[in-house]
């Protein structure tokens, strides 16, 4: 048994390749629950973390807690700990028009509007996603029938310089640089995958993201119909299945 990693509060002895990454300490159970043989694994500080099995393999669901220095340092000790392939799950607010609450984002990459990511690696240098894990989120949401849109999201650091720009001294940057973002198709914003992307990246590792969209402002802005949906039950389905399609697929069936 390795010795526990100082955050995560664990070490080596899970066995897990895979793992499945919400923000919130408070779902992990509930994603855990549609695991096979589920059962409460550690917890400290915001990384709580539940194991089951899927085609026989060990998966680690586990929180990252809110923004990119602690989904940071979830990686670097999962990474540690022998996890090689990382699948977040979590919300987002709709930013495209075509975009609505309901809806699932797969993102392919991320906007690098948040800090953490560049004490890995100079701005210029994209956050992408792993295609493998990308490609069987989608074949995932088709298989439950799930509305999806697959591109870019925006990755910031701060939830109310986004929702209350204008009361920021740098509001006119943050104004400028979110029409920036609609005008190129930014799909959604949220605040953890950048820095998945390129810590894992890094790492040589395997990252993808899988969102539930929660509303869409732009839309409310415009008068437009904008749905609410908090419910994760598809998004979690879709989630679970994608790593049971990696999981056949690293096997070679």
């Amino acid at each position: 048994m390795g010795e526990k990693l100082y955050h995560i509060g664990f070490g080596d002895e899970h066995g897990a390749k895979y793992v499945i990454l919400p923000g919130d300490p408070g779902r992990v159970e509930k994603i855990a629950a549609y695991l096979d043989n589920p059962r409460f694994y550690a917890k400290n500080r915001e990384y709580t973390s539940w194991i089951g099995t899927l085609e026989d393999e060990p998966v680690l669901v586990m929180s990252t807690g809110m923004g990119g220095p602690s989904t940071a340092i979830a990686v670097e000790e999962l990474y540690q700990s022998g996890v090689r392939n990382f699948l977040r799950i979590g919300t987002c607010g709709g930013m495209a028009t075509r975009v609505k609450g309901g809806d699932l984002v797969i993102a392919t990459g991320a906007i690098r509007m948040e800090g953490t990511s560049k004490e890995y690696v100079p701005i210029e240098f994209p956050a992408v996603a792993n295609l493998e894990i990308t490609n069987a989120l989608v074949e995932s949401a088709k298989e439950f029938d799930m509305t999806y849109h697959t591109g870019i999201v925006q990755c910031k650091d701060s939830f109310y310089g986004q929702h209350s720009p204008e009361r920021m001294p740098v509001g006119d940057e943050l104004l400028s640089k979110w029409q920036a973002w609609i005008k190129a198709d930014c799909l959604a914003s949220e605040m953890e995958s950048a820095t998945l992307f390129i810590v894992a990246q890094i790492l040589r590792a395997r990252a993808g993201c899988v969102l539930n969209v929660l509303w869409n402002q732009e839309r409310e802005k415009q008068g437009l119909d904008n749905p609410t949906c908090a419910d994760m039950t598809k998004t979690i389905q879709v989630c679970v299945e994608a790593i049971r399609r990696l999981i056949r697929e690293d096997k070679g069936e």
